[in-house]
């Protein structure tokens, strides 16, 4: 009988990019995450052996935590959590389970400072449309669940970014801006180390609906027209991120069929190759 209170990687892998996925803990200790400072993606860090100290947190969570090799620090955190009333379960194999199956892991180079209570802070210009909602999507579900977006005037991002030790996206000089013909979201995904064919694939989607190219990808124009809808219909700019929030993951978990990526799902993928 299959261990319950272990996930493959894979399986893992699949469950993200939705609302629905688990809670990931990087629970390495100081001496591994210098050695390699990347992360399963989603994950937040929390030192393993100070599990006692924070499990609660996670009460009535689904929860996935790893150390190196899954071992020892990843099961006594994982039994802390149920102690404190999670769902866990360890990452077989841990982070170097996790390279071996080849999956991505998310650089930190270029991301900013977590606050007190551990989030990145990113700011943009105000009455977002396609990339502005993509890449707060694209942190949400793959960098930090708990990242805060904030929408100013244009004119003031730059001054509130330093202000407020954040990171300014979309935005002429930015790092996290346009390079060349490709948008912000192209470069989230290749400085994060996310590139996967289904991200990929969303990636000229949103490539094309952001920068009036549609004949870039066939669901570019209907990613356009859904996000100018949202924008017309939520004046408050967080709504209309927490509105395409589930745009967007519809439009992943169709890139991941799409691009045969999805494990155990090959009717969706035959139905949208029939469909082309």
């Amino acid at each position: 009988m299959p261990d319950q209170t272990l996930i493959p990687p894979q399986e893992l892998f699949d469950r993200l990019g939705s609302a629905g996925a688990p809670r990931i803990i990087d629970a390495r200790i100081e001496e591994d995450l210098a050695a390699d400072p990347r992360r399963v993606p989603a994950a937040l860090n929390r030192p393993g052996l100070a599990a006692a100290d924070w499990a609660a947190e996670f009460a009535g969570e689904e929860v996935v935590v790893y150390c190196e090799r899954g071992l020892k620090i990843s099961q006594g955190a994982a039994a802390w959590l149920r102690h404190s009333g999670a769902r866990a379960m360890v990452l077989e194999g841990g982070f170097q389970g996790w390279i071996s199956a080849g999956l991505p892991l998310v650089a930190q180079d270029h991301l900013p400072p977590r606050d007190a209570q551990g989030r990145t802070l990113w700011v943009t210009r105000a009455r977002p449309k396609v990339d502005r909602l993509a890449c707060p999507w694209l942190i949400r579900r793959f960098v930090d669940p708990s990242a805060v977006f904030l929408y100013v005037a244009a004119s003031e991002v730059a001054a509130v970014a330093e202000r407020f030790g954040a990171a300014a996206f979309d935005i002429d000089g930015a790092f996290w801006g346009h390079r060349g013909e490709r948008c912000t979201f192209d470069t989230l995904v290749e400085e994060l180390g996310l590139a996967t064919p289904a991200l990929d694939r969303l990636a000229t989607v949103v490539r094309g609906a952001d920068t009036g190219r549609p004949e870039l990808a066939a669901e570019s124009a209907g990613l356009r027209a859904a996000c100018l809808g949202l924008s017309r219909r939520h004046a408050d700019d967080l709504a209309q991120l927490d509105a395409a929030m589930a745009l967007y993951d519809a439009f992943y978990l169709w890139a991941r069929d799409a691009a045969g990526e999805t494990q155990g799902r090959p009717r969706a993928v035959q139905e949208i190759r029939d469909a082309q």
